[in-house]
């Protein structure tokens, strides 16, 4: 571990303010509009959802960002503002104006981000009423209530807080984020705010960002689709002092380990948070000749419906995992496959081991969270992906979303 960990959310760092609010998106009293504010203006980086189909925020998002300015991020929950056609990009508009006018920041430095129910209009009367209490409730200590503003299916709330030191200099890096479903690489389903009192350069900081979240929040999978409205966002307002981090340097390196730290938690976070889930597995693939073509594997076997369906009824299927590696479209040969349920060997040399050691794998498969190696030849490609088993309460929380 890099960095010391905290309590504090995205308030931990110098200068970060936040509150979480009920403002009338969502029934009484749940919370479902949050704000959080730097008091001096910062660099923005952000990477978003490769879904052709993206929700109003997303647009005005990608739009602002080649600003690399930011000052304050409102996220709202209970409507992902999507599919709501040009009222929609009205609406995350005026939502970045109001708090731009009542923070007296400029505009682009306000981010928008929405969550939710896809294609219903923004409720903008309570919004517009909200904002200003928002405002008025910003804290030190507001860091719970946004992060709990910002869920939708998540049971808990997902914080996380680190430092270190970097140039001589203290380094506090924070976080929130929100996620249970529609959860996939490319990037899972989220919305997350990063924090950080650093003094970087933008295209440190972006670089930094797109890095971690490849590592962390794209290799994650719950159930294999990709949403709307998926934003990571990550402001430094450079109150820490320190000599500007610049791309490449081994101060860029010592930040890009704490910033991948959080985004990792966080990413964890959300993964034992999955819909339904009960089991948390991690899947290792070796010996590819590229770190991409063992990804596709990890990928394909993450996503299996019948894999998850094993993973959940503990049954060591390990047959099912081998089929999903062999229709990955990644080239290899099966006489060379090993297969391990955490330390257990199921499968040498492409051949099962035997039924006492499907016994022992299944006991690894009643723990909430193990691993699972797959090694397909001796080259050095390699890749990692968390996944979840698929429930009978996955289905129960989805087949009633909207009613």
């Amino acid at each position: 571990m890099n960095g010391k960990k905290l309590k504090g959310g995205v308030t931990a760092p110098r200068g970060f303010l936040a509150a979480g609010i009920h403002a009338g998106i969502k029934p009484s009293p749940l919370l479902d509009l949050a704000l959080v504010t730097s008091t001096h203006p910062g660099v923005m980086a952000g990477v978003f959802t490769k879904n052709r189909i993206v929700a109003a925020p997303v647009h005005l998002g990608r739009r602002q960002l080649k600003k690399h300015e930011g000052q304050a991020v409102i996220v709202n929950s209970g409507n992902a503002n999507a599919f709501t056609g040009p009222q929609g990009v009205a609406d995350a508009v005026e939502m970045r104006k109001l708090v731009s006018t009542q923070l007296r920041v400029p505009t682009h430095a306000v981010f928008v981000g929405s969550t939710g129910v896809i294609s219903r209009p923004m409720p903008m009367p309570v919004i517009r009423q909200a904002v200003p209490r928002l405002i008025r409730l910003l804290d030190k200590t507001g860091h719970t209530r946004a992060a709990q503003a910002i869920m939708t299916t998540d049971t808990r709330h997902k914080e996380i807080a680190r430092r270190t030191t970097i140039g001589r200099r203290v380094v506090t890096m924070g976080g929130m984020a929100k996620g249970s479903g529609m959860i996939h690489p490319n990037m899972a389903t989220l919305l997350a705010c990063l924090t950080t009192d650093a003094v970087i350069a933008p295209r440190a900081l972006q670089s930094a960002l797109t890095q971690a979240v490849r590592h962390t929040f794209n290799c994650i999978s719950i159930d294999g689709d990709t949403s709307t409205n998926d934003t990571v966002l990550c402001l430094a307002n450079g109150r820490a002092g320190n000599p500007p981090i610049q791309i490449g340097t081994p101060q860029w390196k010592k930040f890009y380990a704490l910033l991948y730290e959080a985004c990792l938690s966080l990413s964890s976070q959300i993964c034992r948070d999955g819909e339904g889930c009960t089991k948390v597995v991690e899947i290792i693939i070796r010996g590819t000749k590229t770190n991409h073509a063992a990804k596709t594997i990890a990928q394909t076997i993450a996503t299996s419906l019948l894999v998850k369906t094993a993973l959940f009824g503990e049954d060591p299927n390990w047959g099912r995992i081998l089929a999903a590696a062999g229709r990955a479209g990644i080239g290899f040969q099966p006489s060379k496959l090993s297969l391990q349920f955490n330390d257990v060997p199921v499968v040498k040399n492409g051949q099962g081991v035997g039924s006492q050691a499907d016994r022992r794998a299944q006991r690894i498969m009643r723990k909430k969270e193990y691993a699972v190696t797959l090694t397909v030849g001796t080259q050095p490609g390699s890749a990692r992906i968390w996944t979840t088993d698929l429930s009978c309460d996955y289905v129960n929380i989805n087949a009633a979303y909207t009613t």
